[in-house]
């Protein structure tokens, strides 16, 4: 998994351009969903189809996660990607059939549950769905969304044959930075990755102890929360639409120098965990 992904969430129309401008400044992971709400999977596909003819990448090169999303979380007005009135593993069974297609390949690195279903039973049977295409060879990596309740995600860790790799929750003040699922990823060798990363904690980009970071070591505040997501184990999604924000986002991987053991890292550290 690369240490940074392109996130391809509200990209609607524009979703084929930018996600092609990500790829060819350097992007090597993408996310996506099976959910026409909020994401155009079909169009991230002709970025991919796209790229890959043009030799820009193989399709090796490139790490490819995408979701089921559950009927709470589709728009039902829109067309949906299985029929809701089949039970849970045929709706999973169709949404990632309809994935494949959409993104034109014969398998798919990372699928998340979108969120937890209604009841653990129902998330449960999703993710076992799911696992049959892992012993297929048709997906190399499961993982969960939204979810944080810490004793939800324990019980799924110890019901699962196939592990949870990914959890991809919003990290941000407005939940402590979610430090309590961080921590069980942590122990379960789970990737941890991030949404709203940016946008979501304005007071974290202004504060002195980050501004201190990013004007020590040659970083925008942006790129310096970016590094430390790479530090503590995190994988941001950045979905910016611009192309100078993207190569600043690409860049921090390069930027050696701000360690986690760097006494203003733990200073900040210290701060995020006292926060509520």
């Amino acid at each position: 998994m690369p240490k940074i992904m392109y996130g391809t969430a509200w990209k609607k129309e524009r979703t084929t351009e930018l996600v092609t401008q990500a790829i060819k400044a350097g992007f090597r992971g993408v996310d996506t969903a099976c959910q026409p709400k909020h994401y155009r999977e079909d169009l991230v596909g002709k970025a991919l189809r796209e790229v890959i003819d043009q030799g820009v990448v193989k399709r090796e090169d490139i790490f490819i996660q995408t979701k089921f999303t559950s009927l709470d979380g589709q728009d039902k007005s829109q067309p949906l990607p299985y029929d809701p009135n089949q039970p849970i593993p045929d709706q999973v069974k169709q949404s990632f059939g309809t994935s494949l297609k959409n993104l034109g390949v014969d398998y798919v690195d990372s699928v998340v549950l979108h969120s937890p279903l209604r009841s653990k039973e129902q998330t449960l049977s999703a993710y076992q769905t799911l696992e049959t295409f892992v012993k297929e060879g048709k997906i190399r990596q499961l993982g969960i969304s939204n979810i944080y309740d810490p004793i939800l995600l324990s019980w799924l860790i110890e019901r699962v044959e196939v592990k949870v790799g990914v959890v991809q929750n919003r990290w941000y003040e407005g939940n402590g930075w979610d430090w309590a699922v961080w921590e069980i990823c942590q122990k379960n060798d789970i990737r941890y990755q991030s949404f709203w990363t940016l946008t979501g904690s304005p007071s974290l980009l202004q504060h002195p102890h980050l501004i201190n970071l990013a004007s020590g070591y040659g970083l925008t505040p942006e790129q310096t929360v970016y590094k430390l997501c790479q530090l503590w184990n995190i994988t941001p999604l950045c979905g910016s639409t611009t192309l100078s924000h993207i190569g600043e986002a690409l860049a921090v991987e390069g930027a050696t120098g701000l360690k986690e053991d760097t006494p203003e890292v733990k200073q900040l550290w210290d701060a995020m965990h006292s926060v509520g």
